[in-house]
């Protein structure tokens, strides 16, 4: 279809929309039954991802052993080139859902990353396992990307609360559960087990994937009017989302969606921010990874399966987040209602995230105070992980359902622009790990850790306060609430 096409229809009755509010074709009007099957499988498919990005350092002592590494710096590299996998992945496979919708991209990624844990759980040599780590990771990245999308394809604004709490589990205890089970699959089984195992999880995922619908919603409209030309015979029926910039051209089409989150990433406000904040919190829950078992395992000598229970408090706050959400709906719900559009503005999900702000670096401070000497009793810095955890989850889960509201059928690219940045530092900050340490001791590392958490408080209470002011300037933004209206 051509520009022209789209503006002869325009506002006539061959202009494809939706049949009133409650079309049953519309994702938004799909049964609960629907909606909580594709939630579920997309959660898990993430917590997949991301679960294999830390049982790697469970099994890592293995892997030196084999392959006769002696610096752990250089073991860690196989956690950060996963996770610079994890950030280029995005930023061709969120736009690719935007172009052809999530179903095929989700299909051909996951049946990828399927294919690429293998050589994992084979591999002879090292540099074998990063590049196939990296690969895989770059593959997985859909569900991190893409899944956030999907669920604002399927829920409306009442039910995308307790949907994002509940898919958060999965990004922010995939990290948390890697350790405790890859220790334990590494102790008992060896270190190839932690790639077996995900390889297995993978297929039986990858299977059920294909049972997952289309759910995009300007996909969806696309088909429909593809449907009426069909049943009608006539070609004048035409939805506002048949044309997209650069049709015609298939390499202008593949350059502008690539660009859309990189362009949205450096230009628009809130996702330069919000990708600031999420990357360092993100960064700091990565560093755990490598700061958790010199505590406990090299200071307090745990051993390879008991290390990794020393997550369990970042569990435990992680589930707990869930838990509490009840509460957060009630604050939601307490936030005035914008007079110009007659429902509470995006800034109403960031309410519980300017608390988090505070509570995730004042736990940083209680692991620092409570972690050495060895003569605090060990419970207090595991403790110190339940409001870590707690925190955390509030600031992804709440700091993403923002981004989600207010970019609606662009919040694919918009998050892709955030899992990039979150995905680097995360992928970065490990290594310096060890290095911080062994130069300032446990004490000073954790609390540096805390002050840098800290200075970063201002920005969710900014866009609380702002955040309205800042979205009316956004040509972007002006451009989606209009089209919103019309569809």
């Amino acid at each position: 279809r051509t520009a022209k096409d789209l503006e002869s229809v325009l506002g006539t009755e061959f202009e494809v929309k939706w049949e009133g509010p409650d079309d049953p074709q519309n994702a938004l009007n799909w049964t609960t039954k629907t909606k909580a099957l594709i939630l579920a499988l997309v959660s898990l498919q993430t917590w997949m991802v991301v679960f294999y990005s830390t049982s790697y350092v469970s099994g890592s002592p293995g892997i030196m052993k084999e392959f006769g590494i002696t610096s752990k710096t250089i073991a860690t590299l196989g956690m950060t080139t996963y996770m610079l996998g994890l950030a280029a992945g995005p930023l061709v496979l969120a736009p690719m859902s935007e172009l052809y919708g999530r179903r095929p991209v989700y299909l051909i990624s996951l049946s990828l990353f399927f294919i690429l844990v293998l050589p994992a759980c084979l591999a002879q040599n090292f540099a074998t396992i990063l590049i196939v780590r990296f690969l895989g990771a770059f593959a997985g990245s859909v569900t991190i990307s893409n899944a956030p999308g999907t669920i604002g394809d399927i829920f409306d604004e009442h039910g995308r609360t307790m949907a994002i709490t509940i898919f958060s589990l999965a990004p922010m205890n995939g990290p948390v559960l890697g350790p405790i089970i890859g220790g334990l699959v590494y102790g008992h089984l060896g270190w190839r087990w932690t790639s077996w195992l995900v390889f297995i999880i993978a297929g039986v995922l990858g299977v059920l994937a294909f049972f997952i619908p289309e759910t995009y919603a300007p996909v969806l409209m696309r088909k429909k009017a593809a449907r009426l030309r069909k049943e009608t015979g006539d070609d004048r029926y035409i939805s506002r989302f048949c044309y997209k910039d650069g049709e015609g051209d298939f390499w202008v089409l593949i350059k502008t969606s690539l660009q859309r989150p990189i362009i949205m990433l450096f230009t628009e406000p809130l996702c330069i921010f919000w990708a600031l904040y999420i990357a360092v919190i993100y960064g700091i829950l990565y560093l755990c990874f490598t700061a958790y078992p010199i505590v406990f395992a090299q200071i307090r000598g745990w051993g390879p399966s008991t290390a990794g229970l020393a997550f369990c408090g970042i569990g435990v706050g992680t589930i707990l987040s869930a838990i509490l959400d009840p509460v957060n709906q009630k604050i939601y719900e307490m936030h005035k209602v914008d007079p110009d559009t007659g429902k509470r503005p995006p800034e109403a999900r960031i309410a519980c995230t300017c608390l988090a702000a505070v509570l995730s670096p004042a736990a940083m401070f209680w692991f620092a105070w409570t972690c050495v000497p060895t003569s605090i009793h060990w419970i207090w810095p595991i403790l110190s992980g339940i409001p870590f955890g707690l925190g955390n989850t509030w600031i992804f889960l709440h700091g993403n359902s923002y981004l989600i509201t207010s970019y609606d059928v662009y919040a694919a690219s918009a998050l892709a622009g955030n899992t990039v940045t979150r995905s680097i530092l995360g992928g970065i900050l490990p290594l310096f790990g060890p290095q911080l340490y062994s130069k300032l001791g446990p004490n000073w590392a954790a609390t540096t850790v805390g002050f840098i958490s800290m200075a970063l408080i201002p920005i969710p209470w900014g866009f609380y306060k702002w955040g309205k002011q800042v979205r009316i300037r956004s040509p972007m933004l002006q451009r989606l609430q209009k089209e919103r209206q019309e569809r």
